[in-house]
């Protein structure tokens, strides 16, 4: 692909592309032609099913918060050539610790180490890339999509406390965010995913499916990437500070 053609893309940032919702996500983007470009605690795997390489990806531990800084100034040299702009944030890193026997780590279980790093990953790490980078969206007429959970909102069986938390911090904030950055011409939005088919899910999950979602099944990765790629796109042009549920009903 020339440079002109790759300058001429629209641009996604996503974290998290490795597994689950966000390798769906990054799926989705690249068939739509967009240029992807990606963040993980991990290199760029060689067998990556994608149009990318290591110049459009970013290891960086989002846990560290001097390394998150050093990773946004990465970033904004990686888009020289491409007008200095990113079309679509999609902050998708999470991180949920479970005790040595795998059980969920309630308030009063969870180290505070543990609370620390699922905070910096889950609710600073966003923010601190959305700060960062607010020239770059704004001269992409951006938009950002924060990944909340239905964990959020209610007490889960599986997800742990830290990690609900974190994620009602981060619905929050997304209000937030979409009062200050839609002034520069940025919406933000947020997405819930309820239980969906990834290999995060935890034993016990069937029943849940069968005593509260109405339609019965889990949620498909693809079906939460299609609704982020909704938000950012025209098609959606007009919604700011939404946070959408994407849970076959488990909330009601």
């Amino acid at each position: 692909m020339s440079d002109r053609d790759k300058s001429e893309r629209s641009i996604l940032l996503l974290t998290g592309a490795s597994r689950g919702i966000g390798h769906a996500t990054v799926k989705r983007f690249s068939s739509a032609g967009w240029r992807v470009v990606t963040c993980s605690r991990q290199g760029f795997p060689e067998n990556c099913p994608w149009e990318a390489g290591p110049e459009d990806h970013i290891q960086v531990d989002l846990s560290n918060l001097e390394d998150t800084l050093r990773a946004i100034d990465e970033i904004r040299e990686r888009l020289n050539g491409s007008g200095n702009r990113i079309n679509a944030l999609v902050n998708n890193a999470a991180i949920s610790p479970k005790s040595d026997s795998g059980t969920r780590l309630g308030t009063l279980e969870t180290p505070m180490d543990h609370w620390l790093s699922v905070f910096r990953v889950n609710f600073f790490a966003p923010i601190m890339l959305a700060r960062g980078l607010v020239e770059e969206l704004e001269r992409g007429q951006g938009t950002i999509v924060n990944v909340t959970s239905i964990a959020g909102s209610k007490v889960h069986p599986f997800a742990g406390a830290a990690y609900a938390t974190s994620k009602a911090a981060l619905a929050a904030l997304t209000r937030e965010m979409a009062a200050d950055f839609g002034k520069r011409g940025v919406r933000v939005n947020a997405i819930s995913p309820g239980e969906i088919d990834t290999s995060i899910l935890s034993p016990g999950t069937d029943q849940l499916v069968r005593d509260s979602i109405p339609l019965g099944r889990l949620g498909e990765p693809e079906e939460v990437a299609k609704a982020v790629y909704f938000l950012c796109t025209e098609a959606s042009s007009y919604v700011n500070g939404a946070e959408l549920h994407i849970n076959g009903g488990q909330h009601v």
